[in-house]
């Protein structure tokens, strides 16, 4: 079975912002949805509200991938999200629907049910039928960055996990180089070019300073020819940097996605969407000024 038509921004004329619904108990953010309450409608309403709030794409995972989360059965995860995506499917919104997974089965069974994107956090190295799957259903892909080692995670109570001790030769080339491994990767599976977006991993397998000089030199993947998203909504990094808890990290967020637009991102994917499309469209409109 294949997808006929998969939906792509146009490129190049604005940053898009993707809105992150986690069907998870232990999202390091807060705003798990398996909580308390009825999950598809909860998640209904979140998803709602992120596309009145100006989300282009909404973000479905149901694992947890902060430092020293524990995994989870590809069972398990389609239980989760899968109810959760064929309910958005069925609403008719222009929203792009992304399935946040690095399983195949997972992916393959969103994908059925009306998810367009792939968002695999492991860039097709986590299962080898991952770009099998991509290919075969004409799905869009984004490919991240990740060298995430357990034995590398510190956990502070307020502030959560960061990661430390990760050695690189050459920060960004290593990325660069390994971002076009997973890139490789897919277009061996038959995944079109225009099908392959990068995530350099903010928070993955990086430390503190690593992941703020990510940002800092953003516009260095741009050179890759790949659509460029930036995922540092809440994150660690801004929590050690400010000393702040994660529901206290909105503006350090906002600063992080200003500076990526600013250096180029085409997508930001983020928890707090509505005020974030705000800092966009007002950082464009300064860019676009003469």
């Amino acid at each position: 079975m294949s997808r006929s038509t998969t939906p792509l921004p146009h490129w190049g004329e604005r940053t898009y912002v993707m809105g992150i619904i986690n069907v998870t108990p232990d999202s390091f953010s807060g705003d798990g949805l398996l909580t308390e309450g009825e999950v598809v409608a909860r998640a209904l309403a979140q998803a709602e509200q992120f596309v009145r709030g100006g989300a282009d794409i909404l973000d479905i995972g149901g694992e947890s991938t902060r430092p020293g989360a524990a995994p989870v059965s590809a069972e398990e995860e389609m239980a989760r999200v899968l109810p959760v995506i064929e309910a958005l499917s069925r609403q008719g919104w222009d929203a792009i629907l992304s399935v946040d997974t690095y399983k195949a089965e997972v992916a393959e069974a969103a994908l059925r049910l009306g998810a367009h994107w792939v968002n695999d956090v492991w860039g097709l190295r986590a299962d080898e039928r991952m770009a099998e799957v991509v290919a075969r259903y004409g799905a869009v892909v984004i490919l991240m960055h990740n060298r995430s080692q357990p034995q590398h995670a510190e956990l502070r109570e307020r502030l959560g996990g960061r990661y430390v001790g990760i050695d690189y030769e050459d920060l960004i080339e290593d990325i660069k180089r390994e971002l076009l491994a997973s890139v490789a990767l897919a277009q061996a599976a038959g995944v079109p070019h225009e099908h392959i977006i990068l995530d350099p991993g903010i928070g993955f397998g990086k430390t503190v300073e690593q992941n703020l000089v990510l940002i800092q030199r953003l516009d260095a993947f741009k050179a890759l020819g790949y659509p460029i998203l930036l995922g540092p909504s809440r994150k660690s990094f801004i929590g050690y940097t400010l000393n702040l808890p994660p529901d206290q990290r909105l503006e350090g967020t906002l600063a992080a996605v200003v500076l990526g637009v600013e250096r180029g991102a085409d997508i930001v994917r983020v928890h707090d969407v509505e005020a974030v499309v705000r800092a966009v469209r007002m950082t464009e409109a300064i860019l676009r000024a003469r």
